[in-house]
């Protein structure tokens, strides 16, 4: 029986080139599954479940202000007492929604590796879905940070409404990074040992436990690190005209995430086909 042409699959050089972008559209659902797979990992499988995401903060937070507030003296003794704690939480916010993004979009081809290996689907998938469970985390800290912002005394504004830029701002740069990194962990495995490392450095030259304004002979070289700006809309935009925003920082923040993206998807494409071979 013959088949309608309307209905025949032709497969030749460069079809799949032309057809990947929509191919990722066609994939969504698996978007949707792997993202609902991971995030249903990450808390059902876990003794403490949602509870991790408020403890490592937490405790972040109170090291942070002990180490930045009381011995580094970064603390103004004359403002509210929660006001410190709740200027590191913002910062942390972004970090922590940075660094969960990156490290699982970083080691994501590499703990899929089961499918990358059988299946054909867009690879790019893999660690855009890994961002998920970063939003997640974020969601849960946001929810906490709302009613200690409200006992501090700080009231919520319409600052609030441009706090979605400012996520999409991390996640890019996070994905960009992790671009790079899951490409080349998937053909050198030393790479996994990286992800780590650059968290630890990154802790201390992202502006999470103090203010970037009490140090203005070295805001210029913290511009450097496009989280800088980021962490400020955070803060600016939670709580209040009281903590500054650059807007020329955060423009050059967001130049460099699209960079990042725009750089490692190309990456990412160039070596794709050779994922299935080596992982």
């Amino acid at each position: 029986m013959s088949i309608p042409l309307s209905e025949k699959l032709v497969i030749e050089a460069g079809r799949a080139e032309q057809n990947y972008w929509r191919d990722l559209w066609r994939y969504r659902e698996l978007l949707g599954f792997l993202a609902w797979r991971d995030i249903k990992v990450r808390y059902k499988q876990a003794v403490l479940g949602v509870a991790w995401a408020v403890l490592q903060p937490a405790v972040q937070t109170v090291l942070l202000t002990f180490v930045f507030g009381k011995l580094a003296r970064m603390q103004d003794d004359s403002a509210p007492k929660l006001a410190y704690p709740l200027l590191v939480l913002a910062g942390l916010l972004p970090w922590q929604l940075f660094s969960s993004a990156f490290s699982g979009a970083g080691n994501s081809l590499v703990g899929n590796s089961h499918l990358i290996s059988k299946v054909y689907f867009p690879r790019l998938i893999v660690p855009i879905s890994a961002l998920a469970v970063a939003l997640a985390d974020m969601g849960i800290l946001l929810v906490i940070t709302g009613p200690l912002a409200l006992a501090a005394g700080v009231a919520p504004t319409w600052r609030l409404l441009l706090l979605p830029g400012f996520i999409a701002a991390a996640l890019l740069i996070a994905l960009g990074a992790g671009l790079w990194i899951t490409a080349l962990t998937v053909k050198y495995r030393d790479f996994k040992f990286i992800t780590p490392f650059i968290l630890q450095i990154g802790m201390f030259v992202t502006p999470v436990g103090y203010r970037t304004d009490i140090l203005p002979s070295w805001r210029n070289l913290l511009a450097l690190n496009p989280l800088t700006g980021v962490v400020d809309g955070f803060r600016w935009s939670l709580l209040g005209p009281s903590y500054s925003f650059d807007l020329p920082e955060f423009a050059a923040s967001f130049a460099v995430a699209l960079m990042l993206v725009v750089t490692g998807v190309w990456f990412f494409r160039r070596t794709e086909r050779q994922f299935a071979d080596v992982i």
